[in-house]
């Protein structure tokens, strides 16, 4: 399968969706000063599909969600809490925003950027997990480069 952050193909509109979510996700975040990387593998074998790290610290994750039958289908999205201070959907202006639980937050996007129509509830992680996080997003964003 394709990264998400790969240029879209003709073949599969549904990975197309998700590759512009979340590349809309990642420019509303770099508008708003963070750093991002696409599929960051976690110390728990999940992929979030967008990390984004601000300048402070502070770690955002977000699931993206090309469709209803994507969500209905995925529902791993609690095993990403305890690897970030915040957590969100992202979805298309099309995707009915009533089947996403309340405790995380939305994003509303498409290629070109997204919205946050709610904020997630922060939770501030240990010291200890931020620091594995944050050399996890570094070397991943290192590697990635150096094979530019």
């Amino acid at each position: 399968m394709p990264s998400l952050c790969s240029p879209a193909r003709a073949d599969n509109p549904a990975i197309d969706d998700a590759a512009a979510l979340a590349r809309g996700s990642m420019r509303l975040f770099y508008d708003l000063g963070y750093s991002c990387v696409c599929e960051l593998i976690l110390a728990n074998g999940r992929r979030a599909d967008v990390a984004a790290l601000g300048r402070k610290g502070e770690l955002a994750m977000v699931e993206v969600k090309s469709g209803i039958a994507d969500f209905r289908a995925d529902q791993k999205w609690p095993d990403y809490l305890e690897f970030c201070d915040a957590f969100y959907f992202a979805v298309s202006p099309r995707f009915p925003r009533e089947v996403l639980p309340e405790g995380p937050g939305l994003i509303v996007a498409d290629a070109y950027g997204g919205a946050i129509l709610r904020e997630p509830e922060w939770r501030k992680m240990s010291a200890a997990r931020r620091k594995a996080v944050t050399l996890r997003f570094a070397h991943c964003a290192a590697t990635r480069l150096g094979r530019v």
